[in-house]
């Protein structure tokens, strides 16, 4: 009789524990099956709304990339970068990382639309914003994943934390690392999800100091590669041009894949804060190198980061709201 006591024990013991890593696995309430009965089309709605976007824009597949990766980094992953000043509201969008580049509102305004004409008052924007990011990587040729759900919307935005936490293109590597510590992400999920600057544009006035005056003396960075460098200060002035583009990813700018860390071991990345990862880490540079030689390898681990980032202080159950506008909170 003991003894079956104990083997009945065992098993139950087997049988929990799958289910305690799982839940564990998607942050607490966070479910890929949270909408199954109350919202069961919401990912083919986001689907289609950011496939018809990307198509009449390929670069939109990075600007939702980015602006989910803005929002997870401010007091989590809650649509606080989606809020618009209004109120007691002071948005994020005007803070110096988002201020005239963050993109991609007006298809989360969109997707949004879609979701509250079929199921009203369901779907939150900071989940509509977590698909859209997935979708944007599997539309442009990269991992797809399934998305841990049952975000809620934060009734507040914060432009300091917006000022402070996201990283700068030129920050030393260290200050990024710190960053992507605070947000609880290691030098994995670092390298990994720079890795989205596969796609994708940068601003001149965001890579102007790595072609003049990397080190306020003058001088150009000298890790940077002198052809490729030479070829950016054509496109890019001393001074004025600050909004003109040029490609993350010189060799497939379109393409999700892994050409960018090919890049890096070439020392041709665009921004400070991408070429750091080759030449000022040795664990990072030895990830870099890793992906640039196996493409499976980072869509794997960029597929794990993005859940994981996903998973940052997300609002559940009773806490925030869910917006019927993503640009304003519920009066």
């Amino acid at each position: 009789m003991a003894r079956l006591t104990s083997f009945l024990l065992v098993i139950s013991l087997l049988c929990f524990l799958p289910l305690c890593l799982c839940h564990k696995s998607y942050g607490g309430k966070l479910s890929p099956g949270f909408y199954a009965h109350s919202c069961p089309q919401a990912g083919e709605i986001v689907r289609s709304v950011v496939a018809k976007a990307v198509a009449r824009e390929t670069r939109m597949a990075a600007s939702l990339i980015r602006l989910h990766f803005h929002d997870c980094f401010v007091q989590g992953c809650d649509g606080s970068l989606l809020l618009d000043s209004g109120g007691r509201i002071t948005s994020e969008k005007n803070s110096n990382p988002n201020r005239k580049s963050a993109r991609g509102f007006d298809v989360v305004d969109q997707v949004k639309a879609q979701l509250e004409k079929e199921c009203p008052g369901t779907v939150s924007c900071a989940d509509a914003l977590t698909l859209a990011a997935r979708d944007s990587s599997v539309l442009t040729g990269g991992p797809s994943w399934m998305v841990p759900l049952g975000r809620r919307d934060s009734r507040s935005a914060s432009l300091s934390g917006s000022n402070n936490n996201i990283p700068a293109p030129n920050n030393t590597f260290q200050t990024i690392l710190t960053k992507f510590k605070r947000q609880g992400l290691d030098v994995t999920d670092l390298v990994a999800l720079s890795g989205s600057h596969t796609i994708g544009f940068s601003r001149c006035t965001s890579f102007r100091q790595r072609l003049y005056n990397q080190s306020g003396n003058g001088r150009p960075d000298m890790t940077l590669e002198q052809s490729f460098a030479a070829n950016l200060r054509q496109k890019c002035p001393r001074s004025g041009g600050d909004q003109i583009l040029s490609v993350l990813d010189k060799v497939s700018p379109a393409k999700f894949d892994n050409s960018y860390f090919k890049n890096l071991v070439e020392n041709m990345g665009l921004l400070n804060s991408d070429q750091v990862l080759f030449s000022s880490n040795d664990k990072s540079r030895e990830l870099v190198k890793k992906y640039a030689e196996d493409q499976g390898e980072f869509f794997e681990q960029f597929a794990e980061s993005m859940i994981k980032m996903g998973n940052i202080s997300p609002l559940t159950g009773s806490s925030g709201e869910i917006r019927k506008n993503c640009r304003k909170i519920n009066s």
